[in-house]
């Protein structure tokens, strides 16, 4: 059941896994990537997540990355278009709603990509948060089993809680 949210128990396996996909992400990319980051669950030690390694690119303008789509299709990654996203474009690696690897490119220092971080930096430094996150997945995740789209959408209002909570701490 390739469609199933299954939300498993954190392992360090993720931390290689970027690393390997940021040293092949640099060599196709060049010096237009002005960062690579591991976002997403899998990046907050601690933290049970579907497996899927994301991964946060940076880059100066998103037209740029017209030029990267058929070096990326080369190693697995397929283009994918999302309207709803303007500011982002999408690769996925693995089948349609069972990617292994999702990698979000993103304008540098864009508002999504300061959200990104700030969202994964304050669950790594604030074990309650952390942990309220970790059962709030697991809830939905059984409750919304075979639906991806929802699951996402319902842990939308605590992503958005701990932003807005990491942005007042950023701002003091």
């Amino acid at each position: 059941m390739e469609n199933a949210v299954v939300i498993k128990e954190y392992t360090s396996d993720s931390v290689q896994q970027f690393q390997e996909e940021q040293r092949i992400l640099k060599e196709i990319m060049g010096v237009k990537a002005i960062a690579i980051e591991h976002i997403g669950s899998t990046s907050i030690e601690g933290l049970g997540a579907k497996p899927i390694l994301d991964i946060m690119v940076g880059i100066n303008h998103l037209k740029e990355v017209d030029e990267f789509i058929e070096s990326l299709e080369k190693i697995g990654y397929e283009f994918v278009f999302h309207k709803e996203f303007p500011n982002r474009r999408f690769f996925r690696k693995g089948q349609w709603r069972a990617g292994t690897h999702h990698l979000h490119i993103y304008k540098y220092e864009s508002e999504e990509w300061r959200n990104n971080i700030l969202f994964r930096n304050y669950l790594r430094t604030n074990p309650e948060q952390l942990i309220r996150y970790h059962q709030l997945k697991k809830e939905l995740a059984e409750k919304y089993h075979k639906d991806r789209v929802t699951y996402t959408k319902a842990k939308e209002p605590f992503i958005q809680y701990i932003i807005k909570k990491a942005k007042e701490v950023n701002d003091k």
